[in-house]
């Protein structure tokens, strides 16, 4: 039986809080630090259950990881480039995208034999844009529909470095590149049509690789370590999105949240907000890790329909359900368009979002690409449906925070794939 969640209207939200750790950020230290020489602690690791596939898929392969769940350090004795062995049975990644994608780079370059697999939502998603580009340097790889979708078989072998030009602007499709890259012959050059997120660039650079990245282009040459290091992990921005939403929408509200990664390749959430006329701020900016990171205050607004589009769509393309719901209470007409990757995410979110909003009295239309949304002052109370997606139901969650009337939300239990203390945060906020 499916949860159901009960979400009551509330007063106001106000208080500081935390958020996780960046769940992109965590996936890759956890990965670096596998093939690097010696010990690399990771801070603030992300605690949902797709980092954790990862970290089991390490497992599997031979690593020894340690844990301290109460200070969410994560301890990885690697061996180097060359220390994983392989597994005695399938890596199974549950609902992780990220895992399953990056993780086919990396074995493809691996001396040994591995499968991959994962849920439903995983087997459903599309593989061959990475999977193309890697047989290009001479991966061995066939999994079901022509190699299109999971269970991925993957034969390691020799690899060679490739100049591609992707079609799509994907951060999963070029971090798999990087990976094989790195024990590829030669040089291995990616291009896309649009910066993706930098976050395996970055790490890549700390850890000690030979990579370089311009405006367009990033190239990796064949390297011959990595370095363990000491990693602090960011608060999750797409995770701090919910409850910086939650602060703008609900009357006489003030929400602080501490230490959120604000990445310039994935923080188009926050220059969307502020076209909408939220009150936003951002406090003690400084980089660790590589990574750049604030304190992001916000105060309950008046918001405005907006259009969305090009590079803010690629820079906010997890934070676009949340999104979503901010229209569904602006002013006007906003009109997010060239998002057709929300249709091939854990659910298709396109319809997904259009069909929960019309739920609670909202006029919403889908396009092949995208979606508009007509705003209103109040929302009508709902049972509505998550669909199985971690981001749809804490969306439809803080949706129930300023509607009239009951909002149920089914099949809530999704949501500790990626933010296992997300009701507690909310509990804390509301007070």
């Amino acid at each position: 039986m499916k949860e159901k969640t009960k979400i009551k209207k509330v007063r106001r939200l106000s208080g500081e809080t935390r958020v996780p750790g960046d769940k992109s950020i965590s996936h890759r230290a956890a990965i670096l630090g596998s093939i690097a020489e010696g010990t690399t602690r990771i801070k603030s690791f992300a605690d949902g259950d797709d980092c954790n596939q990862t970290l089991k898929a390490f497992r599997l392969m031979g690593m020894r990881i340690g844990r301290r769940r109460e200070s969410s350090t994560v301890e990885i004795y690697g061996r180097g480039l060359h220390g994983l062995r392989e597994p005695d049975g399938i890596i199974d990644v549950g609902n992780s995208g990220t895992s399953i994608r990056l993780l086919t780079g990396l074995l493809s370059a691996q001396p040994f034999f591995s499968v991959l697999s994962g849920d439903s939502s995983v087997r459903s998603r599309p593989m061959k844009r990475v999977v193309e580009p890697l047989r290009k340097m001479g991966a061995q790889i066939g999994g079901r529909e022509q190699s299109n979708k999971a269970p991925l078989a993957i034969q390691g072998s020799s690899l060679t470095g490739i100049n591609y030009d992707s079609p799509i602007p994907s951060a999963q499709v070029k971090s798999a590149l990087l990976l094989a890259g790195l024990y590829a012959q030669g040089h291995t050059e990616i291009r896309e049509p649009l910066p993706s997120r930098d976050h395996t660039e970055r790490m890549l650079e700390v850890f000690g690789a030979r990579i370089e990245a311009e405006k367009g282009a990033t190239r990796i040459s064949r390297t011959e370590g990595l370095k363990a290091q000491e990693i602090d992990v960011p608060g999750d921005l797409s995770s701090a999105a919910f409850f910086l939403v939650a602060g703008l929408i609900t009357k006489d509200s003030e929400v602080n949240i501490k230490g959120v990664g604000i990445n310039q390749t994935r923080n188009g959430i926050i220059e969307i907000l502020k076209q909408m006329g939220g009150d936003l701020r951002l406090d003690n900016v400084q980089e660790i890790s590589g990574e750049p990171r604030a304190d992001i205050t916000v105060r309950s607004s008046k918001l405005r329909g907006v259009k969305i589009d090009g590079e803010l769509v690629v820079r906010s393309i997890d934070e676009l359900p949340i999104i979503c719901g901010a229209a569904a209470l602006a002013e006007g007409e906003t009109i997010i368009q060239g998002a057709g990757e929300l249709r091939v995410k854990e659910t298709d979110r396109i319809r997904a979002m259009a069909n929960e909003l019309i739920r609670f009295g909202v006029k919403a239309e889908e396009y092949p690409e995208g979606i508009r949304i007509i705003g209103m002052q109040r929302l009508k109370g709902s049972t509505c449906f998550s669909y199985g997606d971690h981001r749809i139901a804490m969306t439809l969650a803080i949706l129930g925070l300023v509607t009239e009337g009951k909002t149920i939300v089914v099949d809530t239990s999704c949501i500790k794939s990626s933010f296992p203390g997300f009701w507690e945060v909310l509990d804390k906020l509301a007070g």
